[in-house]
Protein backbone atom coordinates (compact mmCIF):
# COMPACT_ATOMS: atom_id res chain seq x y z
CA UNK A 1 0.00 0.00 0.00
CA UNK A 2 1.31 3.48 -0.60
CA UNK A 3 2.68 5.60 2.24
CA UNK A 4 0.66 8.50 2.33
CA UNK A 5 2.66 9.87 5.18
CA UNK A 6 6.11 10.06 3.48
CA UNK A 7 7.09 13.96 2.51
CA UNK A 8 5.73 15.05 -0.69
CA UNK A 9 7.50 15.35 -4.05
CA UNK A 10 7.85 19.02 -5.75
CA UNK A 11 4.59 19.26 -8.04
CA UNK A 12 5.77 19.03 -11.41
CA UNK A 13 6.65 22.25 -13.45
CA UNK A 14 6.94 24.28 -10.23
CA UNK A 15 10.72 25.78 -9.82
CA UNK A 16 11.35 27.45 -6.88
CA UNK A 17 13.81 30.50 -7.14
CA UNK A 18 14.95 32.71 -4.18
CA UNK A 19 15.81 36.63 -4.81
CA UNK A 20 18.89 38.87 -4.26
CA UNK A 21 16.50 39.56 -1.01
CA UNK A 22 16.88 35.89 0.14
CA UNK A 23 13.13 36.03 -0.76
CA UNK A 24 11.34 32.42 -1.66
CA UNK A 25 9.51 33.57 -5.25
CA UNK A 26 7.59 30.01 -7.14
CA UNK A 27 6.93 29.63 -10.91
CA UNK A 28 5.09 27.37 -13.36
CA UNK A 29 7.36 26.41 -16.18
CA UNK A 30 6.16 23.99 -18.81
CA UNK A 31 8.05 24.53 -21.64
CA UNK A 32 8.42 25.86 -24.51
CA UNK A 33 5.86 27.82 -22.48
CA UNK A 34 6.13 30.96 -20.47
CA UNK A 35 7.17 30.94 -16.90
CA UNK A 36 4.20 32.10 -14.59
CA UNK A 37 4.62 33.26 -11.34
CA UNK A 38 2.52 32.04 -8.39
CA UNK A 39 2.20 34.96 -6.03
CA UNK A 40 -0.14 32.99 -3.36
CA UNK A 41 2.09 31.45 -0.47
CA UNK A 42 2.93 27.87 -0.60
CA UNK A 43 0.94 25.36 0.87
CA UNK A 44 -2.29 27.96 1.01
CA UNK A 45 -5.63 27.45 -1.25
CA UNK A 46 -4.70 30.02 -3.11
CA UNK A 47 -1.56 28.49 -4.31
CA UNK A 48 -3.18 25.19 -5.34
CA UNK A 49 -5.65 27.33 -7.52
CA UNK A 50 -2.83 29.58 -8.74
CA UNK A 51 -0.66 26.82 -9.72
CA UNK A 52 -3.42 24.72 -11.35
CA UNK A 53 -4.47 27.23 -13.06
CA UNK A 54 -0.80 27.99 -14.45
CA UNK A 55 -0.63 24.13 -15.45
CA UNK A 56 -4.17 24.68 -17.38
CA UNK A 57 -2.27 27.43 -19.32
CA UNK A 58 -3.90 30.72 -17.76
CA UNK A 59 -2.13 33.26 -17.39
CA UNK A 60 -2.96 36.03 -14.23
CA UNK A 61 -4.96 38.67 -15.68
CA UNK A 62 -3.55 42.15 -16.27
CA UNK A 63 -5.87 45.39 -14.65
CA UNK A 64 -6.42 46.30 -18.82
CA UNK A 65 -7.86 49.83 -19.41
CA UNK A 66 -8.65 51.61 -16.77
CA UNK A 67 -12.14 52.05 -15.63
CA UNK A 68 -13.81 56.09 -16.15
CA UNK A 69 -14.11 57.37 -12.45
CA UNK A 70 -17.33 56.76 -11.50
CA UNK A 71 -18.73 54.09 -13.60
CA UNK A 72 -19.80 50.73 -11.86
CA UNK A 73 -16.84 49.70 -13.32
CA UNK A 74 -14.94 51.59 -12.03
CA UNK A 75 -16.40 50.78 -8.20
CA UNK A 76 -16.21 46.91 -8.56
CA UNK A 77 -12.23 47.57 -9.13
CA UNK A 78 -12.15 49.66 -6.11
CA UNK A 79 -14.33 46.89 -4.06
CA UNK A 80 -11.77 44.56 -5.30
CA UNK A 81 -9.09 45.99 -3.76
CA UNK A 82 -10.34 46.20 -0.37
CA UNK A 83 -10.67 43.44 2.71
CA UNK A 84 -14.40 43.59 2.28
CA UNK A 85 -13.14 40.88 -1.33
CA UNK A 86 -10.34 40.10 -0.04
CA UNK A 87 -11.28 38.18 3.16
CA UNK A 88 -13.40 36.17 1.32
CA UNK A 89 -13.05 32.84 0.54
CA UNK A 90 -11.05 31.81 -2.61
CA UNK A 91 -14.61 29.33 -3.67
CA UNK A 92 -17.01 32.55 -2.84
CA UNK A 93 -14.45 35.29 -4.50
CA UNK A 94 -14.67 32.87 -7.87
CA UNK A 95 -18.12 32.46 -8.02
CA UNK A 96 -18.64 36.23 -7.39
CA UNK A 97 -16.21 37.32 -9.96
CA UNK A 98 -18.10 35.57 -12.14
CA UNK A 99 -21.35 37.68 -11.81
CA UNK A 100 -18.89 40.72 -11.48
CA UNK A 101 -18.01 39.87 -14.70
CA UNK A 102 -21.53 39.90 -16.39
CA UNK A 103 -22.30 43.20 -15.09
CA UNK A 104 -19.37 45.01 -16.41
CA UNK A 105 -20.19 43.38 -19.51
CA UNK A 106 -24.12 44.80 -19.35
CA UNK A 107 -23.53 47.70 -17.36
CA UNK A 108 -19.71 48.66 -16.83
CA UNK A 109 -19.67 52.08 -18.34
CA UNK A 110 -22.85 53.17 -16.59
CA UNK A 111 -22.26 55.51 -13.33
CA UNK A 112 -23.25 52.91 -10.29
CA UNK A 113 -25.26 55.80 -8.40
CA UNK A 114 -27.69 54.52 -11.77
CA UNK A 115 -28.01 51.12 -10.13
CA UNK A 116 -31.07 50.96 -8.59
CA UNK A 117 -33.46 48.48 -6.31
CA UNK A 118 -35.51 47.90 -9.35
CA UNK A 119 -32.39 47.24 -11.56
CA UNK A 120 -31.00 44.75 -9.18
CA UNK A 121 -34.47 43.40 -9.33
CA UNK A 122 -34.50 43.00 -13.09
CA UNK A 123 -31.21 41.56 -12.92
CA UNK A 124 -32.15 38.85 -10.70
CA UNK A 125 -35.17 38.33 -12.78
CA UNK A 126 -33.38 37.59 -16.11
CA UNK A 127 -31.88 34.47 -13.61
CA UNK A 128 -34.69 33.12 -12.96
CA UNK A 129 -34.49 29.88 -14.63
CA UNK A 130 -31.87 28.87 -12.46
CA UNK A 131 -32.60 30.31 -8.69
CA UNK A 132 -29.34 29.26 -7.43
CA UNK A 133 -27.55 31.91 -10.19
CA UNK A 134 -30.07 34.71 -9.40
CA UNK A 135 -29.61 33.73 -5.70
CA UNK A 136 -25.49 34.07 -6.10
CA UNK A 137 -25.77 37.66 -8.04
CA UNK A 138 -27.74 38.89 -5.45
CA UNK A 139 -25.39 38.04 -2.97
CA UNK A 140 -22.53 39.43 -5.11
CA UNK A 141 -24.69 43.17 -5.45
CA UNK A 142 -25.31 42.97 -1.53
CA UNK A 143 -21.87 42.66 -1.16
CA UNK A 144 -20.42 45.53 -3.35
CA UNK A 145 -23.08 48.00 -2.69
CA UNK A 146 -23.02 47.41 1.23
CA UNK A 147 -18.87 47.89 0.64
CA UNK A 148 -20.04 51.41 -1.14
CA UNK A 149 -22.44 52.49 1.58
CA UNK A 150 -20.09 52.03 4.20
CA UNK A 151 -17.62 53.92 2.11
CA UNK A 152 -19.68 56.76 1.47
CA UNK A 153 -20.24 56.20 -2.03
CA UNK A 154 -23.94 55.74 -2.00
CA UNK A 155 -26.58 56.29 0.68
CA UNK A 156 -28.64 53.34 0.40
CA UNK A 157 -27.78 49.82 -0.62
CA UNK A 158 -29.92 48.71 -3.66
CA UNK A 159 -29.65 45.19 -3.45
CA UNK A 160 -30.63 45.38 0.46
CA UNK A 161 -34.51 44.74 0.42
CA UNK A 162 -34.50 42.47 -2.74
CA UNK A 163 -35.81 39.11 -1.96
CA UNK A 164 -34.22 36.55 -3.02
CA UNK A 165 -36.34 33.71 -5.49
CA UNK A 166 -38.38 31.43 -4.07
CA UNK A 167 -36.82 27.15 -4.43
CA UNK A 168 -39.01 24.79 -5.74
CA UNK A 169 -39.85 22.25 -2.98
CA UNK A 170 -37.27 19.70 -2.80
CA UNK A 171 -34.82 21.71 -5.63
CA UNK A 172 -31.26 21.15 -5.00
CA UNK A 173 -28.61 18.49 -5.52
CA UNK A 174 -30.30 15.35 -5.54
CA UNK A 175 -28.91 12.74 -2.65
CA UNK A 176 -26.78 9.75 -4.01
CA UNK A 177 -28.43 6.09 -2.89
CA UNK A 178 -26.50 2.80 -1.49
CA UNK A 179 -27.66 1.69 -5.37
CA UNK A 180 -25.97 4.48 -7.24
CA UNK A 181 -22.74 3.78 -5.21
CA UNK A 182 -22.86 0.03 -6.25
CA UNK A 183 -23.95 0.83 -9.90
CA UNK A 184 -20.78 3.11 -10.31
CA UNK A 185 -18.37 0.71 -8.37
CA UNK A 186 -19.50 -1.99 -10.81
CA UNK A 187 -19.03 0.58 -14.06
CA UNK A 188 -15.61 1.98 -12.66
CA UNK A 189 -13.55 -1.06 -10.84
CA UNK A 190 -10.57 -0.01 -8.46
CA UNK A 191 -7.60 0.24 -10.71
CA UNK A 192 -9.67 3.53 -12.63
CA UNK A 193 -8.70 7.34 -11.54
CA UNK A 194 -12.55 7.25 -11.71
CA UNK A 195 -12.91 5.00 -9.24
CA UNK A 196 -10.10 6.98 -6.96
CA UNK A 197 -12.85 10.14 -7.73
CA UNK A 198 -15.40 8.48 -5.84
CA UNK A 199 -13.87 7.02 -2.62
CA UNK A 200 -12.14 10.63 -2.96
CA UNK A 201 -15.56 12.17 -2.37
CA UNK A 202 -17.25 9.45 -0.28
CA UNK A 203 -15.27 8.69 2.05
CA UNK A 204 -14.05 11.97 2.84
CA UNK A 205 -17.12 14.20 2.68
CA UNK A 206 -14.97 17.24 0.62
CA UNK A 207 -16.70 19.72 -1.10
CA UNK A 208 -15.20 18.98 -5.27
CA UNK A 209 -13.17 21.97 -4.74
CA UNK A 210 -11.53 21.08 -1.62
CA UNK A 211 -11.12 17.65 -3.05
CA UNK A 212 -9.20 18.42 -6.31
CA UNK A 213 -6.75 20.03 -3.43
CA UNK A 214 -6.39 16.68 -1.34
CA UNK A 215 -3.42 14.82 -1.53
CA UNK A 216 -0.26 13.02 0.16
CA UNK A 217 1.02 16.12 1.26
CA UNK A 218 -2.18 16.89 3.67
CA UNK A 219 -1.86 13.06 5.55
CA UNK A 220 0.36 12.59 8.80
CA UNK A 221 -0.23 9.15 10.58
CA UNK A 222 -3.57 8.38 8.37
CA UNK A 223 -5.25 11.65 8.83
CA UNK A 224 -5.80 14.36 6.53
CA UNK A 225 -6.14 17.42 7.32
CA UNK A 226 -6.33 20.94 5.90
CA UNK A 227 -8.19 23.99 5.34
CA UNK A 228 -11.49 23.98 3.19
CA UNK A 229 -12.02 26.66 0.26
CA UNK A 230 -15.35 27.72 0.98
CA UNK A 231 -15.02 28.12 4.32
CA UNK A 232 -11.32 28.30 5.39
CA UNK A 233 -12.18 26.11 8.05
CA UNK A 234 -9.51 23.36 9.59
CA UNK A 235 -10.96 19.64 8.69
CA UNK A 236 -9.14 16.74 9.85
CA UNK A 237 -10.75 13.19 7.96
CA UNK A 238 -8.76 9.82 8.90
CA UNK A 239 -8.32 8.12 6.17
CA UNK A 240 -11.06 5.29 5.81
CA UNK A 241 -10.42 1.63 4.20
CA UNK A 242 -12.23 1.79 1.16
CA UNK A 243 -9.83 5.27 0.92
CA UNK A 244 -6.78 3.46 1.12
CA UNK A 245 -8.07 0.56 -1.28
CA UNK A 246 -8.74 2.59 -3.64
CA UNK A 247 -5.86 5.01 -3.87
CA UNK A 248 -3.49 1.94 -3.01
CA UNK A 249 -5.00 0.73 -6.07
CA UNK A 250 -4.89 4.08 -8.30
CA UNK A 251 -3.97 5.62 -10.39
CA UNK A 252 -3.52 8.90 -8.24
CA UNK A 253 -1.48 12.52 -9.12
CA UNK A 254 1.80 13.79 -7.88
CA UNK A 255 -0.16 17.13 -6.37
CA UNK A 256 -3.39 15.41 -5.51
CA UNK A 257 -4.91 12.30 -5.43
CA UNK A 258 -7.49 13.07 -8.14
CA UNK A 259 -6.28 13.43 -11.09
CA UNK A 260 -6.96 13.57 -14.96
CA UNK A 261 -5.42 11.95 -17.76
CA UNK A 262 -1.98 11.19 -17.74
CA UNK A 263 -2.14 12.41 -13.83
CA UNK A 264 -2.35 15.52 -14.60
CA UNK A 265 -4.14 17.96 -11.74
CA UNK A 266 -7.73 18.92 -12.33
CA UNK A 267 -9.45 21.85 -11.49
CA UNK A 268 -12.22 22.39 -9.59
CA UNK A 269 -14.60 22.97 -12.76
CA UNK A 270 -12.97 20.23 -15.12
CA UNK A 271 -12.81 17.77 -12.52
CA UNK A 272 -17.46 18.30 -12.10
CA UNK A 273 -17.65 17.65 -15.64
CA UNK A 274 -15.09 14.68 -15.68
CA UNK A 275 -17.04 13.43 -12.91
CA UNK A 276 -20.47 13.94 -14.31
CA UNK A 277 -19.32 12.15 -17.10
CA UNK A 278 -18.55 9.40 -15.32
CA UNK A 279 -21.91 9.16 -13.42
CA UNK A 280 -23.77 9.73 -16.97
CA UNK A 281 -21.57 6.40 -17.71
CA UNK A 282 -22.55 4.71 -14.53
CA UNK A 283 -26.16 5.48 -15.44
CA UNK A 284 -26.72 7.87 -12.74
CA UNK A 285 -28.04 11.54 -13.48
CA UNK A 286 -25.93 13.32 -10.05
CA UNK A 287 -23.51 15.41 -9.06
CA UNK A 288 -20.69 15.49 -6.39
CA UNK A 289 -22.11 17.35 -3.97
CA UNK A 290 -25.08 14.38 -3.84
CA UNK A 291 -22.17 12.33 -2.69
CA UNK A 292 -21.74 14.68 -0.39
CA UNK A 293 -24.70 14.36 0.77
CA UNK A 294 -24.68 11.05 1.14
CA UNK A 295 -21.24 10.87 3.09
CA UNK A 296 -23.64 13.17 5.43
CA UNK A 297 -26.74 10.94 5.46
CA UNK A 298 -24.42 8.34 6.50
CA UNK A 299 -22.29 9.94 9.21
CA UNK A 300 -25.94 10.90 10.50
CA UNK A 301 -27.25 7.58 10.50
CA UNK A 302 -24.33 6.42 12.28
CA UNK A 303 -25.36 8.57 15.34
CA UNK A 304 -22.87 11.49 14.90
CA UNK A 305 -23.57 14.52 17.19
CA UNK A 306 -23.90 17.97 15.68
CA UNK A 307 -20.57 19.08 16.89
CA UNK A 308 -18.88 15.85 15.23
CA UNK A 309 -20.60 16.68 11.87
CA UNK A 310 -19.23 20.51 12.12
CA UNK A 311 -15.84 19.18 12.88
CA UNK A 312 -15.96 16.74 9.57
CA UNK A 313 -17.94 18.30 7.51
CA UNK A 314 -16.37 22.01 7.88
CA UNK A 315 -20.33 23.54 9.10
CA UNK A 316 -20.36 26.25 12.12
CA UNK A 317 -23.73 26.44 13.91
CA UNK A 318 -26.60 23.83 13.88
CA UNK A 319 -28.31 24.05 10.78
CA UNK A 320 -26.62 21.98 8.68
CA UNK A 321 -25.72 19.24 11.41
CA UNK A 322 -29.45 19.49 12.35
CA UNK A 323 -30.51 19.00 8.74
CA UNK A 324 -29.18 15.53 9.06
CA UNK A 325 -29.11 14.39 12.77
CA UNK A 326 -32.86 15.09 13.10
CA UNK A 327 -33.85 13.37 10.13
CA UNK A 328 -31.74 10.22 10.61
CA UNK A 329 -32.93 10.82 14.73
CA UNK A 330 -36.81 10.91 13.37
CA UNK A 331 -36.18 7.59 11.45
CA UNK A 332 -34.78 5.74 14.46
CA UNK A 333 -37.01 6.73 16.85
CA UNK A 334 -39.26 5.84 14.36
CA UNK A 335 -38.38 2.17 14.30
CA UNK A 336 -37.69 2.08 17.67
CA UNK A 337 -40.97 2.99 18.53
CA UNK A 338 -42.96 1.07 16.55
CA UNK A 339 -43.49 -1.38 18.69
CA UNK A 340 -45.32 0.52 20.82
CA UNK A 341 -48.68 0.43 19.16
CA UNK A 342 -48.97 -3.05 19.93
CA UNK A 343 -50.76 -3.82 23.53
CA UNK A 344 -48.65 -4.85 26.27
CA UNK A 345 -49.42 -7.05 29.06
CA UNK A 346 -50.03 -4.54 31.62
CA UNK A 347 -52.65 -2.45 29.45
CA UNK A 348 -54.13 -4.47 26.57
CA UNK A 349 -57.33 -4.59 27.24
CA UNK A 350 -57.55 -0.70 27.50
CA UNK A 351 -56.94 -0.91 23.48
CA UNK A 352 -59.69 -3.12 23.02
CA UNK A 353 -63.15 -1.89 21.54
CA UNK A 354 -66.31 -2.03 24.26
CA UNK A 355 -67.97 -5.28 23.51
CA UNK A 356 -64.04 -7.36 23.40
CA UNK A 357 -64.11 -5.74 27.26
CA UNK A 358 -66.89 -7.37 28.64
CA UNK A 359 -65.85 -10.97 27.06
CA UNK A 360 -62.36 -9.83 28.33
CA UNK A 361 -64.09 -9.69 32.08
CA UNK A 362 -65.65 -12.59 31.83
CA UNK A 363 -64.68 -15.71 34.10
CA UNK A 364 -63.09 -18.54 32.49
CA UNK A 365 -64.82 -21.70 33.29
Amino acid sequence: MTNLAMPHPRPPYLQRLTTRHGKAVWYVHRRPGPRIRIKAEFGTPEFDAAYQAAIDGERPKGRGKDARAGSLKWLIERYRETPAWTSLSLATRRQRENILKQVIEAAGEKPFTAVTEAKITAGRDRRGKTPFQARHFLDTMRGLFEWAKESQFVKSNPAAAVRYPLLKSGEGFPVWGEEDVAAYEARWPLGTKERVWLAVLLYTGLRRGDAVRLGRQHVRNGVASLRTEKTDTPVHITLLPPLLEALSAGPTGELAFVCGSAGKPLSKEAFGNAFRDACRSAGIKKSAHGLRKLAATRTAYNQATNSEMNALFGWSGTKMASLYTQNADRERLARQSSHNMLPTNENETSMLLPEQKVRARKPKR
